[in-house]
């Protein structure tokens, strides 16, 4: 968008540039007269698309900061989480990566392990969670990040 942008600018200033000099020249007649509206529309249209870009700039540092920010509580939370559920080391890295969606045989593969150990880690976190799936601990940090008072309310009646 910026290099089209360019080109258009690059263009707005050449025709400028030869309507003054036809101008200049000749006068101002009726074609002269077209072609000085038509070269600045084109000058608008560069200056509206300077500032669309400019704003398309800025949303897109605003949604990083606000994926960084998610992405610093989400880790809070996991980790808040998993110190509540006192899951072991071994069972926090099952669980992240159950969290992420990975499969057994991938999280086997990934760490080492057997399936069966991992099928054994991931029922007692589930059992720890109060879950009894991967889709239910997902749910969980889903829940509590999409409506966090629904969470605070449950830990309340539940404290």
């Amino acid at each position: 968008m910026t290099l089209v942008l360019g080109c258009q600018m690059l263009a707005a200033m050449f025709f400028t540039l030869d309507v003054a000099g036809d101008i200049a020249d000749a006068g101002l007649g009726w074609h002269l007269s077209i072609e000085l509206g038509a070269t600045l529309a084109l000058a608008a249209g560069v200056m509206v698309g300077a500032i669309h870009v400019r704003s398309l700039i800025e949303r897109a540092r605003q949604d990083q900061a606000l994926i960084t920010a998610a992405r610093g509580a989400m880790g809070a939370l996991i980790r808040a989480r998993f110190a509540e559920w006192r899951l072991t080391a071994a069972e926090a890295d099952v669980a992240l990566f159950a969290i992420k969606g990975l499969d057994v045989a991938e999280i086997a593969a990934l760490r080492g392990s057997a399936q069966g150990t991992i099928r054994a880690q991931l029922t007692r976190i589930y059992a720890k969670a109060g879950t009894t799936s991967q889709t239910g601990l997902i749910a969980l940090f889903m829940e509590e990040l999409i409506d966090p008072a629904t969470t605070l309310g449950e830990d309340a009646a539940h404290g």
